[in-house]
């Protein structure tokens, strides 16, 4: 009897010592969750170049549903000619496709066969043949760089600025599309950089704050603004970008000299792009809560390397729609695939008396400008228009 009790307790012990084992176990995993949310991330290869055709100037790429995209698009690749833009589909297989390349490659250039397949078209601001500056905005955490467009010469709508905001894991160059828009509407068009971006100055933890922090670099570059000639100025943020343009709004002691927001794909609350982006990474319910948990208390946060409390409720621009007061317009896609267009939706559903939502279909994420330049462009304009931002006689 008394082995067996003895046995007993062993088991009893084994049974708690496995359980802790577990708990502990789990703990990490949600951490290792958490961390990923709020690390700046390394654009990984998504596809594969199969083969290049220098006389015929064309790529095959293995086929996904951004490479077989329609429109005009960027290639990161390691090789000779690094960046490769990208242009209509000219054929498809099951498992590849083949574009027609705008970029143009040498007989004898080594491509890389990992690549990632971008909506970025222009890499660097040159591209764009419009006068611009480099410049430095003195951000809380140190002088970010960013690239300033001024407006033509004769534009009426000169002190009228736009701010450009790119997304999470890129940098202002993802922006660089937009910039011929406003500039041909009389903009001036400021391209900034935030904190840990890659750019601009590192934080002690160099993690994302997902616009809980990053809007007071962009804040910075609105005092800049009005500081070098603007009287009015128009936030235009992209994917994590519109997170962060959103809470400049309601945070800036400059709210009167904004006028309108533009977003392009984005994030208006971060629990339902967070819950999505886990389930398409093979993540079920509740990992995906209480990572955000985690990430939502402040010190399981700093164990997931957040260098502060998440705080989900204050970045959740639906709960807080009642607040918001400038005209927004949203560009989204119903398909996007990485941040839903749940929240765009909600948001115009909650102020239909604010927001204009162009809603596209088949553009995927941050794409919409690649797959449909024409409407993209139309959207934007009209609503500049429409609001008076810029009068009939700019477009």
């Amino acid at each position: 009897m008394k082995s067996l009790r003895h046995a007993a307790t062993l088991l009893g012990v084994a049974a708690i010592g496995a359980a802790a084992v577990a708990a502990v176990a789990g703990a990490a995993v949600i951490l290792q969750i958490a961390r990923r949310v709020v690390t700046p991330a390394v654009r990984v290869a998504d596809t594969e170049v199969l083969a290049v055709d220098t006389g015929a100037q064309t790529i095959e790429l293995t086929r996904t549903p951004d490479t077989e995209l329609p429109g005009q698009y960027g290639l990161q690749t390691i090789g000779t000619p690094g960046y490769v833009k990208l242009g209509a589909v000219l054929s498809t297989t099951d498992d590849r496709v083949r574009r027609k390349l705008l970029t143009q490659i040498a007989p004898g250039a080594q491509l890389d066969r990992q690549a990632v397949f971008s909506g970025w078209y222009y890499s660097s601001p040159a591209e764009l043949h419009i006068d611009y500056e480099s410049v430095l905005i003195g951000t809380p955490a140190g002088p970010a760089p960013a690239w300033f467009f001024p407006a033509k010469a004769d534009a009426a709508a000169s002190t009228t600025w736009v701010i450009q905001v790119h997304g999470r894991g890129t940098t202002r160059s993802e922006t660089l599309r937009a910039v011929p828009v406003f500039h041909a509407a009389g903009m001036p068009v400021l391209v900034v950089s935030y904190r840990n971006d890659g750019d601009a100055p590192r934080t002690r933890g160099g993690a994302y704050a997902l616009g809980a922090a990053e809007w007071q670099d962009v804040d910075a570059a609105l005092t800049y603004a009005l500081r070098h000639g603007a009287e009015k100025v128009v936030l235009m943020g992209w994917s994590m970008g519109g997170a962060i343009a959103l809470q400049t709004v309601v945070s800036t002691t400059n709210r009167a000299a904004i006028v309108g927001v533009v977003l392009e794909s984005p994030v208006v609350e971060w629990r339902s792009v967070l819950r999505f982006q886990a389930q398409i990474s093979g993540m079920r319910d509740p990992l995906p809560r209480l990572a955000m948990d985690a990430l939502s208390t402040p010190w399981s946060a700093r164990l997931s390397g957040a260098e502060q409390a998440i705080p989900f409720d204050t970045l959740d621009m639906v709960a807080r729609a009642g607040e918001l007061t400038e005209p927004i317009l949203i560009l989204h896609s119903d398909d996007d695939g990485f941040v839903p267009s749940d929240g765009s939706h909600a948001l115009a559903a909650a102020r239909p008396d604010l927001v204009t939502l162009s809603v596209f279909t088949g553009a995927r994420h941050t794409k919409l400008w690649n797959y449909d330049q024409t409407r993209w462009v139309a959207a934007i304009t009209d609503w500049l228009t429409a609001r008076g931002i810029i009068g009939a006689s700019a477009r």
